[in-house]
C-alpha cells in the first residue's frame, strides 16, 4: 500500500485488460492510497471496429470487472473530455496509462494530457502493449529501421523485463459509486449479434490457451506453423490485441532456445517491428510505405468490384483461397500462411488495391490490429518494408498443395468439395466431372502473374 497520503489516482485501461503483469498497478499504488479503475467506450474506436471485435471487447471487460470485484467504472464519450472530468470528480493527482503508439492513440493521449495539465493532473505512462516500445530500437545514427532482419538483431539484445507480480489486490480500488459527479457510469454493453465463432475472451482464457499451446504445440511450432490443416499455431494474436496477456508473459513462458521457441520469438519481434514502422511512418497505415507504388496501375470499375466480392465471399474457384476467406467469415480469424496467400491473390492476380483487402480484414478479424494488418498487407502487396518484394507472387494452387497436402483444410471450409479425396481437391477443374456447385477459376494465374510483373516493370 502507498504512503502517498490521501491522493487518488486513476488507472485508465485501454489495450491492457488484465490484472496479472500489470505495471500500471504498481505505478498507481506508489502514487496514491487508492485508485479508480476506468474504461472509456470511445465511439471513434468502437464504431469502425465491427461486431466481432466489439463483442470480444465487451466480454473481456466483464471478466476484468469481475477481477476488480465489480469496481471497473465504464463511461462513454471522448476521453479528452471524460478523463479530466473524472479526475476532478475523484480529486485524482495522476492518471496512469500504458503508452499507445498508434496514430489515433497518440493524438488522443496528447489531447488528454493537455486537458489534465490544465487541472494540475499528471498523465503517467508506464509500459506499452509491446515487448519493446516503438521508437526505442533505431540505428546507431538514430534513424529507424526499414528492414526486419537488422531490427530483429537489435530487438534480441534488448531486455524485455520479467512479468510484474500483480493481481486485482495490488491496488486499493475506489468504488465508482463514491465519485462525486463527472461522467455518468454506463453498463458494459451486451454482446452483439455475431455471425462467427469467437474464441473465449478475457485474461483467464488467454492464460489457459497459452499454457495449452506451450504444452502441446510449441515444440513443433517451427515445423508446423505454416500448416492451416493442423491446430499448430498459438492463436494468441487476439489476446495480445486486447492486452489480456502481455508479450512479456509469453516470452517468459517460452523456456529454452529450441526451434519452436525461437520461431515464436520471431513472430513477437515482427509484431514489434510493424508497430515501430507505424510509429515512425504513421502515414503508412493508409498509404504505400514505398511511395513509388502510388503510380502502380490498379483495376477499378464494376468488373473489379465483382471480382472483389468473389474474393470476399470465397468463390474465386481456387479452393485454398476460398477456404481461407470462408474461415475468416466463420471464425473471425485466418491462418497466417493463408493471410499471405489471399493477400497476394487479391493484389497480384486480381490487381486490386491492397487497402480494399486490409479494410475487409479489419472489419471481420477479431484480432484485427492496425500495424500488423496494414503492414502485413503491404508485405504481400510488395509496397511495404521488404527489400525486394514485388516479384513474390504466391501461386494459389501450389500454396494449397504444399501447406494443405491432403486437402483437409479445403474440405473443412468448402463443403462443395468435401467429396474429393486427397490433393485432387486443389484443382477440381481437372476432374473428369468437376463439381457443378463450385465455380471455375475466375482468372488464369499464369497470365495474371505475368500481368502483375509487367505492371511493376512499367513503374
Amino acid at each position: 500500500m502507498s504512503d502517498a497520503g490521501d491522493e487518488t489516482a486513476i488507472v485508465w485501461f485501454r489495450r491492457d485488460l488484465r490484472v496479472y503483469d500489470q505495471p500500471l498497478f504498481e505505478a498507481a499504488a506508489a502514487r496514491a492510497r487508492r485508485s479508480l479503475a476506468v474504461f472509456v467506450l470511445d465511439p471513434r474506436l468502437l464504431d469502425p471496429s465491427g461486431t466481432r471485435r466489439r463483442t470480444f471487447l465487451y466480454r473481456s471487460l466483464r471478466e476484468l470487472d469481475e477481477a476488480l470485484d465489480g469496481r471497473l467504472l465504464v463511461v462513454r464519450g471522448d476521453p479528452a473530455e471524460a478523463i479530466p472530468k473524472l479526475a476532478g470528480a475523484v480529486g485524482a493527482g495522476s492518471v496512469h496509462i500504458a503508452a499507445d503508439f498508434g496514430p489515433y492513440g497518440r493524438e488522443r493521449d496528447e489531447a488528454v494530457g493537455k486537458a489534465l495539465e490544465q487541472r494540475g493532473v499528471e498523465l503517467v505512462r508506464t509500459g506499452s502493449p509491446y515487448a519493446v516500445e516503438p521508437g526505442r530500437i533505431t540505428k546507431s545514427d538514430g534513424e529507424p529501421y526499414k528492414v526486419y532482419t537488422p531490427f530483429s538483431r537489435e530487438w534480441a539484445k534488448r531486455d524485455k523485463g520479467a512479468p510484474a507480480a500483480t493481481d486485482g489486490r495490488t491496488v486499493d480500488w475506489l468504488d465508482p459509486s463514491e465519485k462525486d459527479g463527472g461522467p455518468r457510469a454506463v453498463r458494459i454493453p451486451d454482446d452483439e449479434d455475431v455471425d462467427a465463432d469467437l474464441p473465449a475472451a478475457g485474461e483467464q482464457a488467454a492464460r489457459e490457451h497459452w499454457e495449452a499451446f506451450v504444452d502441446e504445440h510449441l515444440e513443433d511450432y517451427d515445423e508446423m506453423r505454416d500448416r492451416p490443416d493442423k491446430p499448430a499455431t498459438s492463436r494468441m494474436s487476439v489476446y495480445l490485441k486486447y492486452g489480456v496477456i502481455h508479450p512479456r508473459t509469453l516470452l517468459a513462458g517460452l523456456g529454452g532456445t529450441g526451434k519452436g521457441a525461437t520461431s515464436f520469438r520471431n513472430e513477437l519481434c515482427f509484431r514489434d517491428f510493424y508497430a515501430s514502422v507505424l510509429w515512425f511512418w504513421p502515414r503508412s497505415a493508409r498509404e504505400n510505405f514505398n511511395p513509388k507504388f502510388e503510380r502502380m496501375p490498379l483495376d477499378t470499375g464494376s468488373d473489379a468490384e465483382e471480382r472483389f466480392r468473389a474474393w470476399q465471399e470465397g468463390r474465386t474457384g481456387f479452393p485454398a483461397i476460398d477456404a481461407a476467406m470462408r474461415q475468416l467469415q466463420g471464425e473471425a480469424w485466418m491462418h497466417n500462411r493463408m493471410r499471405m496467400a489471399v493477400a497476394s491473390f487479391l493484389v497480384k492476380d486480381l490487381h486490386l488495391p491492397w487497402w480494399w483487402g486490409a479494410r475487409h480484414f479489419m472489419r471481420l478479424l477479431v484480432d484485427g490490429d492496425l500495424p500488423s494488418n496494414q503492414h502485413g498487407w503491404q508485405w504481400a502487396a510488395g509496397t511495404g518494408t521488404d527489400a525486394a518484394p514485388y516479384f513474390r507472387v504466391f501461386n494459389p494452387v501450389t500454396q494449397g498443395e504444399r501447406f494443405d497436402p491432403q486437402g483437409d483444410y479445403v474440405r473443412r471450409w468448402v463443403p462443395e468439395l468435401a467429396g474429393i479425396e486427397g490433393r485432387k481437391v486443389h484443382q477440381p477443374w481437372k476432374l473428369p466431372e468437376p463439381p457443378s456447385d463450385y465455380p471455375a477459376p475466375i482468372v488464369d494465374h499464369k497470365a495474371e502473374r505475368a500481368e502483375a510483373l509487367d505492371r511493376f516493370n512499367r513503374l
